[in-house]
């Protein structure tokens, strides 16, 4: 047998299209919430690779589902059906408002089919003109051309224009403005109950009932966006939850599959029937291996202890955070729900949020930011207490070596 090749950080620059900029180590194994890299050298995860391992590194029961299912089926082609597939719908449809389930491999491909299935759903009604799409400021709803138009931050669309065209921007937060170009000829609108890439901004509930009331006035479809705040992430299972609002069109994907790359769009009986047998499609989406994981994920987090659980969680970080800021008044505010945790850095650390992450990499912590000027924490929705603790400790030591 081959020996494996060799790789460094080097080999990242040498071989990979440079659409990412990675640490300069790189990790080589995860157990819980910690993780190791090539040097042996341990890190807390506080990132959980974008809020989708949220049930950490390696958790036995997930672990034992991948292999299980690898020993049966793999793939097959969507001219067939698959046992697992059909039970991870079953449970989606129990647990929230939808009927009905499409499934693809990323939240990038969930809202794609979300706002194909609004654009259908209004052509079929005999209103060719009701194709308009509204969206938010620094919303962030995937890398396709559709979905990246969508997304309100100019930086990730216009290098790439001409955009698809019909849809409109209007502030977050503020519904006096979207009632000003939300009408009639607005098919959907699409939102996240917490803009996650945005800065971890929590809509507020005025905010997303007053779209409820509009869309329905003007028979647009309401679509949520949670890819990044479903599956436990906020202390309830989807977002929407919290806020007394139901959407026509929810949107899933991330922690889904704790680490297995599936996506899912969740809707009613009423407009599923808009896509019909070859109207829309994937190869992977739903396939044996993704929905097994998926299925186990799912029940694991969709229990009272873990999402209570997640809720006691963001109770220990405010408390580290806020002793962290109480030494060094670096963040103006420390915002988010459940572990979606985002902290604003105050003006005179304005555009820095990267540079702390990599001191605190340096630490032996793993954080992320949500733009230039937040520090956003989502690690696993079962991180444990020391974990916690340790974590921030390492996290304090690099806010330390900033304010010096």
């Amino acid at each position: 047998m081959e020996q494996p090749i060799a790789v460094t950080r080097q080999s990242f620059d040498d071989w990979m299209i440079p659409v990412y900029a990675p640490a300069d180590f790189i990790l080589v194994r995860g157990e819980g919430s910690q993780v190791w890299d090539q040097q042996g050298k341990s890190y807390i995860d506080f990132a959980g690779g974008i809020a989708v391992n949220a049930l950490g590194h390696a958790h036995p029961q997930v672990l034992a589902a991948l292999v299980e299912q690898a020993g049966k089926l793999w793939h097959l082609g969507n001219g067939y059906t698959n046992e697992p597939v059909l039970r991870l719908a079953k449970q989606l449809i129990d647990a929230t408002f939808a009927d009905k389930v499409f499934f693809c491999n990323s939240g990038a491909e969930a809202n794609e089919a979300a706002l194909k299935l609004a654009r259908k759903y209004a052509l079929d009604s005999g209103n060719r003109e009701k194709n308009q799409i509204v969206a938010f400021n620094n919303a962030f709803h995937g890398r396709t051309l559709f979905t990246v138009s969508a997304g309100g931050q100019p930086k990730y669309s216009q290098d790439f224009a001409p955009l698809p065209g019909g849809i409109t921007h209007t502030p977050f937060n503020d519904l006096a403005a979207a009632a000003q170009v939300i009408n009639d000829r607005t098919c959907a609108v699409i939102v996240e109950p917490i803009q996650g890439e945005g800065g971890v901004v929590p809509a507020q509930p005025q905010f997303l009932q007053g779209l409820r009331e509009l869309c329905d006035r003007h028979g647009a479809l309401l679509i949520f966006d949670e890819v990044q705040t479903g599956v436990g992430r906020t202390g309830s299972l989807y977002a929407y939850m919290n806020y007394g609002v139901v959407p026509d069109v929810l949107t899933t994907a991330k922690a889904l599959g704790g680490g297995f790359p599936i996506g899912a769009m969740i809707t009613t009986d009423k407009l599923a029937k808009t896509l019909g047998v070859g109207t829309h499609g994937t190869t992977y989406g739903g396939n044996p291996l993704a929905a097994a994981v998926a299925g186990v994920v799912f029940s694991l987090i969709n229990t009272p202890e873990v999402l209570d659980g997640v809720k006691q969680r963001l109770e220990w970080f405010i408390a580290g955070l806020t002793q962290i800021n109480l030494q060094y008044p670096i963040f103006s505010e420390i915002r988010g729900a459940g572990l979606l945790i985002g902290c604003a850095l105050n003006p005179e650390y304005a555009g820095r949020a990267k540079q702390i992450t990599q001191l605190a990499n340096e630490e032996g912590v793993i954080a992320l930011i949500a733009g230039p000027d937040v520090v956003r924490f989502t690690p696993s929705l079962i991180i444990p207490e020391q974990d916690v603790k340790e974590g921030l400790a390492r996290f304090a030591r690099a806010v330390a070596r900033i304010c010096s």
